[in-house]
Parts: C-alpha cells; structure tokens; sequence
C-alpha cells in the first residue's frame, strides 16, 4: 500500500487541551481550499470551546496544511467518480478503500461527532460514523446540495446550508436543515464590519482577479485585451492584481507591460484578505468559498462561473448574489472583450454603481457562520437537540 493510501497522521505545535478533559470531535474535508477552508475555521471556533479536533483529508488536501494550531491530520483514501467504466471501478475501490480507513480511524477516535464538508473526500470518514450510529453533521457550501452529501443526507442529524434557497433538497431531509452560512477565515470574517474603500469619480479602480485554485486562463486573455481598448486616461486608473497560470503569466506580464497599465501577476494568492480589503472590484470564478469570502468582505463582483459543471453549482451561487445586487454574473461564453469592456467604462464612469452593489454583496455575509456552525456541533454533542427531526434552528432557537 503506498503512503497515499495510509492513514498518515501530523501534528501541530500547539496542543489542544486535554483528552480527559474535552470531547472529540472529527472533521472530515479534502480535495480543495472551498472545502478545506470552512472546515478550517469551524476547528478553530471548536478548538476554542474546549473540544479536541482532528481532521480526515485526502492526499490533496494535505497541501492545506498546516490546517489549524494542534489538529492531528489523518489522510485517507478517496476519489471522485471517473468517466468510463474502467474509472468507475477504480473509483468504487478507492472509496471503498477510503471507507475502510475511515472505519478504523473513528474506532481508534471514538469522536463524539463527525461533521462533513462535502465532495467525496469527506465522505469515508462521515459514511463510517452514521454506520456505527456516531452523530453527523454534513455542511453544504454551494447552493445545491452535491452528490456525496445528498448520499449522506438521510442519515445526517443535521444538515448545515450556506443559503437559503437550497437546491436538490429533498423534503425528508430539509426538516432537518439549518442555515448557518459558509464558514470563512478569520482574517476574511473581520472585514465584515470595515467600510468600502474610498473611490472618487477621477481616482485609482483597483480590480482583483482570481480564478480557482489554479487561475483560470479565460482571465489572462480577456483582462488584458479588454484594458487595452481603454482610453488612455482611464488605463492610467486602474491598478490589477491577478492571479495566472504558472505557464501563461509571462504572456500575461508582457500584454499589461505593452499598454501601460499597473498589474500586479501571481501565479497563487497568499494574501486574499489583504488584497479584498483593498480592492474596488472582484472579477473571478464563483465557487462556494470565494463568493462567501466576497460577500462577506462586501466586495462587488463579476462573476464568471465555472461552465463545466453538470449540477451548474457555481451558477447557482453567483446567481443568489445577483439576486441581491451585489454581482453581476457573465456566462464564460459571454465573457467577451467588448462586454467586460462595456462593464468597467461604466464604473469608470460611474463609481457610485460598485458602491452601491457593495453595500448588497454585504447583505448576503455571514460573517459568524463558523460560530453558528459551532453552536449546531455543541447542541449534538451536548445532547441538547431533542428535536433533530423537527424543524428547529439551533442558532436562532425556538420559534
């Protein structure tokens, strides 16, 4: 068996406190930073209840760590369901592998509780629990309930949303659905409650661009192309911060650099709150992290969905802050030169508009969600959820 498929447990130098003094809790994420990253600040809300926390990631998820002060991390084996039948079947082992992994490691845990963060990654360690009647909470990040927490749905005592209109929601299951919203990092949570940067009618327009975790290339071709048609006094306005491709960024430097405008290219950004403090305008992708860590800074965006997606979940995400009028939202088939260049002329010309949709992105934050997500975790492991199967919302109480 290669390393991959061990369960492979570090640890941080913080400690937690101690075992005989504190119930344990595992949290089961992978896969991506739109997973990983919620999960990481519902363990540090844990963490400073007074709980033991560690985490069951697949071997991508191991590039996130360290995760949080103290937490053991304990990789297991899994996969998404593959095209073709010989994929199908390399995934079913995978995952069955995974479930195996999971089986052991919350015998030698005995956690009091499993909370999952969606994708298939989190699915062995909370499958493992509900099979041996361990309570469950699944969290969905996305405005439509994904594949591996609707197979988990049933058997979950709570099911924790980030919106409130969930999509491929089951009645059976709503019942016992709470919206706590999306956890977001500490850092990005206290933008919450800081104002919009000034921008003035003639002044700098700082714009921000992201593009997953490994940028998008849609981004480094438009974005260039499309400043290039401004005139020059508002190239002269505009300051680009923009996350590349490791294998275009050059291309990318040299188009800013031909046309004179100020572009500040990384192929990874390791300063996300900094940069969102900052900035006037979000341009990117609309996963699940991104667009709660956006409303929640209250940053105006244009979002430009993922379009591969069968369920179209970034859509839908985008979508809900549309509604809101804090985003506008642009088919990547839309997402053409002459229309981005449409966009930016009129916040150019009329700031007032960024303004004003930063102040309706902000509505839609959820800045204490990991708190709320915290107390629906304390209410289960305390025994205080009497009516798990009733509709009750545990971080608002009775009705």
């Amino acid at each position: 068996m290669s390393d991959k498929t061990k369960d492979v447990e570090t640890s941080k130098s913080v400690e937690q406190p101690n075992e005989n003094l504190s119930k344990q809790i595992l949290i089961s994420a992978g896969g991506t930073g739109g997973h990983m990253f919620p999960a990481e600040a519902l363990a540090r809300d844990l963490i400073g209840r007074g709980y033991r926390v560690a985490l069951a990631t697949d071997a991508r998820g191991r590039k996130y760590e360290p995760f949080a002060d103290g937490v053991p991390v304990h990789v297991l084996k899994s996969g998404a369901m593959k095209a073709g039948i010989v994929g199908k079947v390399q995934s079913v082992i995978a995952m069955g592998v995974g479930v195996l992994q999971a089986k052991k490691l919350v015998d030698k845990l005995k956690p009091s509780i499993v909370i999952g963060f969606g994708g298939y990654p989190s699915f062995p360690a909370v499958y493992a629990a509900q099979k041996k009647n361990i309570p469950t909470i699944i969290h969905e990040s996305n405005a439509i309930l994904g594949k591996a927490n609707a197979m988990l749905a049933p058997k979950a005592d709570r099911i924790a949303v980030a919106w409130d209109d969930m999509a491929n929601m089951k009645e059976s299951d709503s019942v016992r659905t709470i919206v706590t919203g999306n956890p977001v990092r500490p850092d990005i949570a206290a933008l919450y409650n800081k104002p919009y940067p000034a921008l003035e009618q003639d002044g700098v327009l700082r714009i921000f661009v992201m593009g997953g975790s490994q940028g998008a290339s849609v981004f480094g071709e438009i974005l260039p192309a499309m400043a290039a048609k401004l005139s020059d006094a508002h190239k002269a306005r505009l300051e680009i911060v923009q996350q590349c491709r490791e294998e275009n960024i050059e291309n990318v430097r040299a188009a800013y650099a031909a046309i004179g405008v100020k572009a500040d290219l990384r192929t990874f950004i390791d300063n996300v709150a900094e940069e969102l403090e900052k900035c006037h305008l979000f341009i990117g992708r609309s996963g699940a992290s991104t667009v709660s860590e956006i409303v929640t800074a209250g940053r105006p965006a244009i979002f430009v969905p993922y379009p591969h997606h069968k369920d179209q979940q970034q859509k839908r995400n985008a979508d809900a802050i549309f509604d809101a009028g804090g985003a506008w939202v642009m088919s990547q088939d839309g997402f053409t030169v002459e229309a981005l260049l449409a966009r930016i002329e009129t916040f150019l010309q009329s700031p007032e508009s960024l303004f004003n949709a930063a102040e309706s992105a902000r509505t839609c934050g959820k800045p204490d969600a990991a708190r709320k997500l915290g107390n629906v975790v304390t209410a289960l492991v305390s025994g205080w959820d009497k009516r798990a199967n009733k509709t009750f919302d545990l971080t608002q109480g009775y009705d």
